[in-house]
């Protein structure tokens, strides 16, 4: 008897050690036990079995909260499509998705705001969202942790629901799968429609006053939303975005982004980063949380009232894929009475990737080009000119029907793009008529700088960065290259002279140049000496004796004007 009372105490000890390590494997593990976000729907939650106590152990009747049960099992749901040793972790998706594989969907990311941001209380009275995530392929990593990252960063009233669209993903249970999870519902294509289209039809099906458009591979920070939400109920008009931090494609590190960046774009009609200048930036000491007003939005993520999305045109539904679209929408919104704001309180990482993962139709160029064509013809009025000098090829693009765009435009009453440029991008460059030539001077990869020299200083090369500033510069009519004020020169008709910034001066003829366009030589007006690179790295350009086969004296401006 007493060794049988032995036995079952025993017994005990052990089964009750056995639960304890579970558990505890259930909160080191990436399953289902471990992320509380991902409670399932109703309908999909199955009752436990009955479990059978052992003779002499009473269990507990209070259930652990964690258990399978309840929530979706995301480690099953990525172990799907894991990448396996040996494959490739980045021909899928571009970016390493083994690293992403490997890192829980609720992991911890820096809180990258400004400190102003983590005492600040939102408003009470903010309207829900809807967030819209439209993907096609996308790793179940990484969308599942944008998801999870909506979920446990943000107010749970102020999420009304996320809606995913499955863009004709070659796996539908990638998307099928997720429609258990609280919150989600999912539409999938019944064929590929690209990124513009895709958000439009989930936004058609978005029940909440405000949409929130969220890329497939993002991670949204610590009260990420509320500062969204609280600058559209403030002016119902605005567009709002928040800063963009980085997440490395390589690691999946998450890195903190400048404040003092607003998007842009040159006259190639291509995004970029501007920084504030420095008038924008001593104004904002002390107000460095305010609202930054943005001439470009880098596209994919951004809120916005649905009932202003449909006033002032969703998005161009004849563009096709990707691209274009930031540019189509933030000058319809600037030019069509709204704006376009950063709100630096509002932080959300986002992996950017060197190339795209996916085919497009007809190939990613013509795509581009006949987006970006549709753009010029609608809102750049006369000033699309500069877009045709900056890519020639574009003329000869079949852009579609743009008639709808173009009454859109009337019966909005939108304004001049001469009136976006003055009011909204003075930082844009318009070239003068009467230039031959405008923008960056590229040879490959590297354009001429100033380096920021001042006159007499020599000119260099750097990385070309399409920022314009000190990779700017001007052919006038009088065949001067100038950078503002200064103009490229040289003291003695010698080769090796340095390049120089000098004072313009219209009687120096060593200050006036000729293209030789078939050769793409910069010739001194006056005698048989070109600018070339070739010492650039130790003196700065020089001028030596021209010769067309040398590649360092072979010269491309970005804009050719007639």
């Amino acid at each position: 008897m007493r060794r049988n009372v032995r036995f079952l105490a025993g017994f005990g000890v052990f089964w009750i050690v056995c639960v304890v390590i579970y558990m505890r494997k259930g909160n080191d593990s990436q399953g289902p036990t471990e992320n509380t976000a991902l409670i399932l729907k109703v309908p999909f939650q199955k009752t436990p079995k009955a479990q059978v106590e052992p003779p002499g152990v009473k269990i507990p009747t209070t259930r652990d909260e964690r258990l399978s049960w309840k929530y979706f099992n995301e480690k099953a749901y990525i172990d799907k499509t894991k990448v396996l040793p040996g494959e490739d972790a980045y021909a899928k998706n571009k970016f390493n998705q083994a690293a992403s594989d490997n890192i829980k969907s609720n992991r911890n990311v820096p809180d990258t705001r400004n400190p102003q941001c983590q005492n600040k209380n939102w408003r009470s009275d903010l309207d829900p969202t809807s967030v819209i995530i439209t993907f096609h392929n996308e790793a179940r990593s990484t969308l599942i942790r944008t998801i999870v990252s909506v979920l446990i960063r943000s107010p749970e009233h102020l999420i009304k629901d996320i809606i995913l669209v499955d863009d004709y993903s070659d796996s539908p249970d990638t998307g099928k799968e997720l429609e258990k999870i609280q919150k989600i519902k999912v539409i999938r294509n019944e064929r590929r429609e690209g990124l513009i289209r895709s958000r439009v039809k989930g936004a058609a099906a978005a029940t909440a006053p405000v949409l929130t458009f969220l890329d497939s591979h993002c991670e949204c920070n610590q009260d990420w939303l509320q500062p969204l939400l609280e600058r559209i109920k403030e002016n119902r008009r605005a567009v709002v975005s928040p800063i963009i931090d980085v997440i490395n494609m390589d690691n999946f590190a998450y890195i903190g982004a400048s404040s003092d960046l607003k998007g842009g774009f040159d006259w190639n009609l291509v995004f970029k980063w501007d920084y504030m200048t420095a008038k924008e930036r001593q104004s904002r000491v002390g107000h460095e949380i305010q609202p930054i007003r943005t001439p470009m939005i880098a596209g994919g993520l951004f809120s916005i009232e649905k009932k202003w999305f449909e006033e002032v045109g969703k998005y161009d539904m004849m563009m096709d894929v990707w691209g274009g679209e930031n540019l189509e929408i933030s000058f319809r919104v600037w030019q069509c009475h709204g704006s376009l704001e950063i709100i630096p309180c509002s932080r959300v990482g986002h992996v950017f990737r060197k190339q795209h993962p996916y085919t497009f139709p007809g190939g990613s160029g013509n795509v581009f080009a006949r987006n970006t064509r549709r753009v010029a013809e609608v809102w750049m009025d006369d000033y699309k000119q500069f877009y045709f000098r900056a890519v020639p090829s574009a003329k000869g693009v079949y852009y579609g029907n743009i008639r709808e765009r173009v009454e859109l435009r009337k019966r909005l009453k939108c304004k001049s793009f001469k009136w976006y440029l003055h009011s909204v991008y003075p930082e844009l460059k318009v070239p003068d008529k009467s230039d031959l030539a405008f923008g960056a001077i590229k040879q490959g990869l590297l354009c001429m700088d100033i380096l920021g020299h001042t006159i007499e200083g020599t000119v260099g090369m750097f990385s070309c960065h399409d920022a314009g500033g000190n990779q700017e510069w001007s052919m006038t009519k009088y065949h001067r290259i100038k950078h503002q004020e200064y103009c490229m020169g040289f003291d003695s008709p010698q080769a090796g002279q340095p390049i120089k910034l000098k004072l313009c001066n219209p009687t120096d003829n060593l200050q006036k140049w000729k293209q030789i366009n078939d050769a793409g030589l910069l010739q001194s007006w006056d005698h048989n000496l070109c600018i070339d690179s070739k010492d650039s790295k130790k003196t700065g350009l020089t001028v030596e004796n021209c010769s067309a086969n040398s590649e360092s004296q072979i010269w491309e401006f970005t804009l050719d004007l007639p």
